[in-house]
């Protein structure tokens, strides 16, 4: 055998003739690529997650008004226990709430519309809304502004909404 024939070793490890006269670097190979320190297991696995402690951290000296605030929070937890009688979702997560608003008095306007202006519930469920947001701990008053532009679309509805009732 001659030195210029080459075995199968050979041929892999050593770069072309045409590759060492272009200049051009050294062709990728698989076993530079792959981490020797770790197995296909530990890549595969979820890694630890490094916004853990930040994501769980409430944020600090929020108005109680405030979005994040208690007050805020307590009269949005209220609006979801209202559910819409022909919809098996909470008027919240519906979409038909479109802003809660505290101001320093404890007064809560809550801004929404209906599914439709013809929606068997029109008469009521402003009077519900305002009920319930008037009987959280903390607030003073409560006001409903029913509201038709923009008008209620599917596109308002949360996740959690659409998939409950089967478009996602």
């Amino acid at each position: 055998m001659n030195e210029e024939t080459n075995t199968d070793t050979d041929f892999i490890a050593a770069p072309s003739p045409a590759d060492v006269v272009a200049g051009k670097p050294p062709r990728a190979r698989v076993e530079d690529a792959v981490d020797p320190e770790e197995s296909p297991r530990e890549t595969m696995e979820r890694k630890r997650d490094y916004l853990e402690g930040f994501l769980q951290k409430k944020p600090e000296n929020v108005p109680a008004g405030a979005p994040g605030g208690d007050l805020y929070e307590a009269v949005i937890a209220a609006l979801k226990e209202i559910y819409d009688p022909e919809i098996p979702v909470n008027i919240y997560d519906l979409g038909l709430i479109y802003g809660v608003e505290v101001d320093d008095e404890s007064d809560v306007t809550v801004t929404m519309t209906l599914t439709t202006p013809h929606c068997p519930v029109a008469e009521t469920m402003p009077g519900e809304v305002e009920l319930r947001a008037a009987s959280v701990p903390g607030v003073r008053d409560a006001e409903v502004n029913l509201v038709w532009d923009p008008p209620w679309g599917p596109d308002k509805m949360t996740d959690e909404a659409r998939l409950e009732l089967g478009m996602l």
